[in-house]
């Protein structure tokens, strides 16, 4: 009986210590949203310092498009970005709703963001950015940890599609174009 007790005794701290480490881990680890969660508003400056709202774009179908100049990938994926925009954004889809892009970046210098925005020519009126890089408020509320990342919202604010590049998208709205 006194083996046990001595075993339990020393069991108890071991399993305390991996309780906690796993309490910590998961309310450190992002949760990412999901398909049919509602998408969290983002209040970002624009390029010329106003604030726009992610909600400012509700009745339409938003891409929100988390990016950086600095991002390899991203500025690769930029041109069929724009194919893509420039295809849809005339278009009534299904309830007559309208497509557009949310892009936000996560860059830290101004200028080069701005001069990454006109040498790609992502001609959407809607590019937002804290110029934080990784701490951006919107990405951390995304749980954004890969760039690119995005977003398809639908009119009402709920996310329909998540990771799409410039040709999982034009499948994408395919779908929901009006016939």
């Amino acid at each position: 009986m006194i083996k046990v007790k001595k075993k339990i005794l020393i069991l108890i701290p071991i399993l305390s210590i991996i309780m906690l480490g796993a309490f910590i881990y998961s309310s450190n680890v992002n949760s990412k949203i999901r398909i049919g969660d509602a998408a969290p508003n983002i209040n970002l400056p624009n390029t010329i310092g106003q604030n726009i709202e992610l909600e400012s774009l509700r009745g339409n179908y938003v891409l929100v498009d988390f990016w950086a100049s600095w991002c390899g990938s991203c500025r690769k994926e930029n041109p069929g970005l724009v194919r893509t925009y420039l295809k849809y954004k005339d278009l009534k889809f299904k309830g007559n709703y309208g497509f557009t892009i949310f892009s936000v970046s996560l860059d830290s210098d101004a200028e080069v963001w701005k001069k990454a925005i006109r040498n790609d020519k992502l001609s959407w009126a809607s590019h937002v950015s804290a110029l934080k890089k990784w701490d951006c408020p919107a990405a951390l509320s995304y749980g954004v940890s890969a760039l690119p990342s995005t977003f398809l919202i639908d009119p009402n604010g709920k996310i329909i599609a998540t990771d799409l590049n410039s040709t999982s998208l034009d499948l994408e709205l395919q779908k929901l174009l009006a016939n």
